[in-house]
């Protein structure tokens, strides 16, 4: 980790907030590699169960740090893109918390993301036309799979912003909060997660992501391979039990 990056664990949940607040948390290699880090310490510990990416100073991420493009500064990772989630995104669920601006490379971010939890008064925008660039980090091949394809044509082709209400209304984003409101908000959600079994919201991940290519032949033995282990663990009876007599699960991750 790097001060760009500050991570803060508790309860299951780690929260990376990308500290560059002077630069609208613009990203640099140290935010990159950071993020990363961060990200991947969620993959790897079997005690944190959710992840919450946000941004300091009231907001998100205003994209790559031009600055530091024209340094040569490198400002992805390398064969995992930005924040080392745009082609591996982490396996466990990942919310971000939205603030101010999410641009560029930080709307990029998001869309990488699982959930969304949006302050009001937030903007998103892929404004990459607009510098000679292009959003290859993930915005135009996501964009219009989670919003109509034409709403997501005009954010690449004017690179214009747009709110968060009207992304709310395109279903982008799961929850809006108000300015000020969106971590506390990010984690409510991801406490709702950290309560459910681990191998459940894995499985569960898994089949909702790569469901998309699935023919209808071969969809429900595909899911099966998935969810098969899950109806079979030790945490499905536990489950049953603890409904049965009332109580809270005590989940093993087995």
């Amino acid at each position: 980790m790097n001060d760009a990056v500050l991570v803060d664990i508790a309860d299951g949940i780690i929260t990376i907030t990308i500290n560059r607040p002077e630069a609208r948390n613009a990203v640099n290699r140290d935010v990159a590699y950071g993020v990363c880090a961060a990200v991947d310490e969620l993959d790897h510990r079997d005690d944190l169960r959710v992840g919450i990416l946000t941004g300091a100073g009231g907001n998100f991420c205003a994209g790559m740090d031009l600055k530091a493009f024209l340094r040569g500064e490198v400002t992805r990772v390398k064969h995992r893109g930005i924040f080392g989630i745009a082609r591996t995104p982490p396996d466990k669920p990942l919310i971000a918390a939205v603030e101010g601006y999410a641009l560029a490379g930080g709307f990029e971010a998001v869309l990488a993301c699982d959930l969304l939890v949006a302050a009001r008064d937030a903007k998103f925008g892929l404004p990459e036309a607009k510098r000679g660039l292009a959003a290859a980090a993930g915005g135009l091949i996501r964009l219009p799979r989670v919003i109509p394809k034409r709403i997501a044509m005009e954010m690449a082709l004017t690179g214009d912003m747009m709110e968060a209400d009207r992304l709310f209304q395109f279903g982008l984003i799961n929850r809006m909060t108000e300015p000020g409101g969106a971590l506390a908000e990010a984690r409510k959600l991801a406490q709702s997660i950290v309560a459910n079994a681990p191998m459940s919201i894995a499985a569960s991940k898994r089949v909702v992501n790569e469901q998309v290519d699935w023919s209808l032949d071969e969809m429900f033995a595909r899911q099966e391979d998935i969810t098969a282990p899950v109806l079979k663990s030790e945490d499905a009876r536990e489950g049953a039990a603890a409904f049965a007599e009332k109580r809270a699960p005590n989940w093993k991750g087995r």
